[in-house]
């Protein structure tokens, strides 16, 4: 399976301002300057070599949002502003090659995980079909509330496409796209759900706003039976473990740390940072990651778990 990584901001979009881009091309040029970069370098390679990954590109600014395919079979997890840019990737194929059938689950229905919608322009298109799934009441009504006046001139009734929603179970598998989809409740205000894919001998775990504490044993043990063995855990890691553990306690996120302490007692093979705070430079998820990599080398040196941490554009052969 390939994972694709169109959205993976928290909370609302984050932005990228002309200082910020500023500052990277300054960082960037000092380092030309101390390598001696000539006019027949190689740029590409440079960057690739000597430049952190803040500096020569970024970690995206849209809210939650990612593709899960195999072949000609895919599905996507949530629907914040990140959906826009699949959607326009979608509509730049070539006609025959564009699906007509959108298969969408949805952890919560809160606005950045939904708010992508309106602007999803597959679902202008009469003859296509989207259809949501999800463990709430009322998908339905979240989505046309967002599209009522005075939110949103085109309403969610006159959408061209066939649009359906289909409800799901807790702790019930169930078959999507050629996908076996398992939901778990998580602990979020208005409550949250993980998904379990699989798929072809291989796991992936979409586990976005979800709050995990320093619980007790017995406590973490059904969330690290939901992520056992798998090949690729997508955690919610939007705060760090000091303001998780008090500003914002109770606040519905996870830190980096429980997410390498779950991975590693559930043998994850591949722990993905995700749910980035839109208040964390780019520099600053640099700083988050190579931490995060710090613990899971003390934590796992038997049996090493790789981490990563989600950017808008990141694709992941599972």
């Amino acid at each position: 399976m390939d994972v694709r990584f169109w959205g993976t901001r928290g909370s609302l979009p984050a932005s990228l301002n002309a200082g910020d881009v500023r500052a990277k091309i300054r960082n960037a040029l000092e380092k030309a300057i101390e390598h001696g970069l000539g006019p027949d370098s190689d740029l590409d390679g440079f960057m690739d070599r000597n430049l952190r990954f803040s500096d020569r590109g970024t970690y995206g600014t849209n809210t939650s949002c990612i593709e899960i395919r195999d072949g000609d079979a895919f599905l996507i997890c949530d629907a914040g502003s990140g959906l826009r840019d699949f959607g326009n990737h979608v509509m730049q194929l070539d006609h025959d090659q564009r699906p007509k059938a959108f298969h969408v689950v949805l952890s919560h229905l809160h606005w950045d995980h939904i708010q992508g919608f309106p602007f999803f322009t597959p679902a202008l298109v009469r003859g296509n079909r989207v259809t949501f799934y999800g463990c709430h009441p009322d998908l339905e009504k979240a989505f046309a509330v967002q599209q009522s006046d005075p939110f949103f001139p085109l309403r969610f009734c006159d959408i061209a496409a066939d649009i359906r929603f289909q409800p799901l179970e807790p702790d019930q598998e169930t078959e999507i796209a050629g996908f076996h989809v398992l939901p778990k409740e998580q602990n979020h205000p208005g409550k949250s759900f993980g998904y379990r894919f699989r798929r072809g001998g291989k796991t992936v775990i979409y586990s976005t706003d979800a709050e995990h504490k320093n619980e007790k044993e017995e406590d973490m043990r059904p969330f690290a039976a939901f992520f056992e063995g798998a090949d690729l855990l997508i955690f919610d890691a939007q705060y760090t473990f000091a303001d998780a553990c008090t500003v914002k306690e109770d606040w519905g996120h996870s830190n980096n740390l429980i997410g390498v302490e779950m991975a590693q007692k559930a043998g994850v093979r591949h722990l993905v940072l995700y749910h980035q705070d839109p208040n964390h430079s780019d520099r600053e998820l640099d700083r988050l990651l190579e931490d995060t990599q710090k613990l899971a080398r003390l934590l796992t040196r038997e049996n090493p778990l790789q981490v990563t941490i989600a950017w808008d554009g990141l694709t992941l052969r599972v």
